[in-house]
């Protein structure tokens, strides 16, 4: 798929691997919208490359449905969407306090893997109505992340290994069953980016992390995980597919 001039949508685009994502798109000649929970962030990044701001929180039918409405107004429908809108807090199933809470089990379940959903069900309707882009039939790509936690959780994740396996779950699925309107489905699987998410954490925990890496013996860069999203774009052989993305690390229980 040539991406020049298509529209595309990046949840999670305020920050990290999403604003990142963002950047890489507008500069291959998308028109981006960007949507983030953080408004100040994606405003930023939407500045910086001439694209569309929006405040989205993708885990409501509401708010999603109105920020692609919004971008499809500006931009025309989406033939791709990314999305990497996601929280990655840590709770042990019983802990000093007792049992592990259960709102706060939904909350990681609604935002990663129901938000996931609910934007690739709004965005692969308008996709399935839209002309073909080539011969093959292709109508759009739709990319999903998931985490290589969705297959060697640590302790405390198991809500973020659950919602991320999720993702990795319904990636197959999702692809037979809208394979007939020509759309394809694909996650990525990041392992230790150099994220917020990561960068909040201790300084030696972040050190501890990094000593488990095989090669290269460093985090990942956000751009690297660009990258693999443009490739995806542009490749239409890869679709079902999980990708880690993750320099062969294996996580270790703690």
């Amino acid at each position: 798929m040539d991406i020049k001039g298509l529209a595309a949508v990046v949840t999670g685009g305020g920050s990290g691997m999403g604003a990142e994502t963002a950047r890489a798109l507008a500069k291959a000649g998308a028109k981006v919208a960007v949507l983030d929970i953080n408004r100040a962030h994606v405003e930023a990044v939407a500045k910086e490359i001439n694209g569309l701001a929006l405040e989205c929180d993708v885990s409501s039918e509401a708010s999603a449905k109105a920020a692609l409405e919004t971008a499809k107004k500006a931009h025309g429908p989406a033939r791709i969407l990314i999305s990497c809108a996601g929280i990655a807090p840590a709770a042990r199933i019983v802990g000093k306090e007792g049992p592990h809470d259960l709102g706060f089990f939904s909350k990681v379940l609604n935002v990663n893997l129901v938000g996931t959903f609910n934007m690739m069900r709004l965005a692969a309707a308008d996709m399935s109505t839209l002309e073909p882009l080539n011969d093959t039939g292709e109508r759009g790509v739709i990319i999903n992340t998931a985490s290589v936690a969705a297959y060697e959780g640590q302790i405390g994740q198991t809500a973020y290994s659950a919602s991320k396996g999720g993702v990795v779950g319904m990636t197959l699925p999702a692809a037979r069953e809208l394979a007939r309107f020509g759309i394809r489905i694909a996650t990525i699987a990041p392992g230790l980016f150099e994220t917020p998410m990561l960068g909040g954490m201790p300084a030696e925990v972040q050190e501890s992390l990094i000593a488990t890496t095989i090669f290269p013996k460093r985090l990942g860069k956000p751009a690297e995980f660009a990258k693999l999203v443009l490739h995806i774009c542009d490749n239409a052989m890869i679709n079902g597919e999980t990708i880690r993305l993750d320099g062969a690390i294996r996580l270790a229980p703690k």
